[in-house]
């Protein structure tokens, strides 16, 4: 018997080993704290706008310093911190110099914070139920009942068609979505990012992926989405972002020009040759 247990002496020690990493883990304090919020001293001055950046670099890295006269809204104290390598089709996005008000980020509470922002990729993420469950996962703090959902669903243009379906918003969409096509699939996850009324919505390239029919379909429920909040877009054709409130244009890493579109047209600078070069390749840059 005694000889047997010697035989776990060795995994006994890896298991003390492995149990004082484990409480050191669940021991460790977080720097933000997740539980109480600190908003109440936040002065929700956002005021809702679209800014939409066009990135002509492969690998492009941008400073709090460089962007902060470009891309802000000084009214809100908004500053970006972007790092994009678009040639691995990946945006990432440095929150440290953000500011909330007149308040860090890093400040804030952290799930309320998150709550704040809705995100529609380019490769809209769906799970294997129904419809109206697919939508609901846009806010996962409150129960939501169906009115909302429908709500959200006709602000994303999607309410019609799902109406034809035989079990309207309890059909289940089978694995990542097989059963909707790239349009619908689209417009079912910007009713997603809707229904929490988000602050600020992020869109990257989410109609790039689409042909032209669908793209229009999925534009309009866009623009729909616009409406009294704050965007910022990575766009991929050049004629979806006309109408914007204020266009950036990327070159080299680094901002080269700024203004809507009529303005940055009559500098006839960058954006107007992009501009002047998409309309023989339809519409891309």
């Amino acid at each position: 018997m005694v000889g047997q247990s010697v035989a776990f002496a060795p995994n006994y020690s890896k298991g003390l080993v492995s149990a004082a990493r484990i409480f050191e883990l669940l021991d460790r304090q977080p720097k933000i704290n997740f539980n109480e919020a600190n908003t109440d001293h936040v002065q929700n001055n956002w005021i809702p706008r679209r800014i939409f950046l066009i990135l002509n670099s492969k690998v492009l890295k941008l400073n709090s310093k460089k962007l902060n006269s470009h891309i802000r809204q000084d009214q809100c104290g908004c500053c970006v911190n972007l790092v994009v390598k678009s040639n691995m089709g990946n945006r990432c996005i440095n929150w440290q110099q953000w500011k909330y008000g007149n308040q860090n980020i890093k400040d804030l509470n952290l799930n309320w914070l998150r709550a704040q922002f809705g995100l529609v990729s380019q490769e809209p993420v769906l799970f294997d139920t129904s419809i109206a469950n697919n939508i609901a996962f846009g806010d996962n703090e409150k129960e939501i009942d169906r009115t909302e959902i429908i709500e959200a669903a006709k602000k994303a243009n999607i309410h019609e068609f799902i109406s034809t379906l035989p079990k309207g918003y309890d059909t289940e969409l089978g694995r990542k979505g097989t059963h909707l096509s790239g349009g619908q699939k689209q417009r079912i996850a910007i009713a997603r990012a809707l229904l929490r009324n988000p602050e600020v919505l992020l869109l990257d390239e989410a109609t790039s992926a689409l042909d032209a029919e669908s793209e229009k379909l999925v534009q309009s429920a866009l623009d729909e989405a616009m409406v009294d909040r704050t965007c910022v877009v990575i766009a991929h054709r050049l004629i979806t972002i006309q109408d914007a409130d204020k266009i950036v244009v990327v070159h080299s890493g680094h901002v080269v020009e700024e203004g809507s579109h009529h303005e940055l047209m009559e500098k006839k600078g960058i954006y107007y040759q992009m501009k002047q070069r998409s309309k023989n390749d339809a519409y891309h840059v």
